[in-house]
This record gives C-alpha cells, structure tokens and sequence, in this order.
C-alpha cells in the first residue's frame, strides 16, 4: 500500500483523469473531495461492501429462480432443420452433392454410378 501525506488544500491524483483533495482534518477524521469520470464509482468501504453482498444474494436468487423455473419449461420438439433429416426420415444432402458423399472420407469421391 502506497501511503501518502498530505495537508489541507493539497490534492492526489491517480492516473490522468482522478483527483483526491484533502478538504478538511478535524480530530481524527480527514474530509477529502474526489474528481473522477463518472464511470469510475467512488464509496465508502462499508457502503461497497454492503453493495458487493447485495449483488451476491441477488444473483444467488435469480440463478435458484431461474433452475426452479426451468423444470416448468416445455422441452421443445426438434424440427427436421434442426435434426439433419429432409422431413421424410432421409438425411439431408448439400445442393450438388450426392447422396452418401458427405459422409465419405476426405479426398474420396462417390463412383460415377451413383453408389457411395
């Protein structure tokens, strides 16, 4: 951990784009002042935390929602797009390709009298 020192009206910057300002020391308690882009969220470590358990509990939920929801679900029927299969039990060929061929070995073609 980088520890620095610094007196009132005096600034830290991280990187180009943040700046942390010491704006007022009272006792033992250090007001400072932060510039950042506002993509950058900036919080307290018990606010962070109290935001990181949030998150944790809420996607513990959705996940335990999301299983006990799909046992709910209808399995759909498979198409004969989806199957390979031309709809009347017969696979399916490429256009220009004859039957058989797809499945031969690389290099092979199918003989010129139709067979495989």
């Amino acid at each position: 951990m980088l520890t620095l020192t610094r007196s009132v009206g005096e600034t830290i910057r991280i990187g180009d784009d943040i700046e942390i300002h010491v704006v007022e020391v009272r006792g033992g308690t250090v007001r400072l002042g932060f510039k950042a882009p506002r993509e950058v969220t900036i919080h307290r470590e018990e606010v962070y935390r109290q935001i990181a358990e949030a998150n944790l509990l809420a996607a513990k939920v959705t996940a335990d929602s999301l299983g006990a929801l799909a046992a709910f679900a209808p399995v759909p029927a498979e198409s004969p797009a989806d199957s390979g299969m031309d709809g009347t039990g017969e696979a399916e060929t490429a256009p220009g390709v004859a039957a058989g061929a797809m499945n031969a070995e690389p290099g092979l073609q199918p003989a010129k009298d139709g067979r495989a």
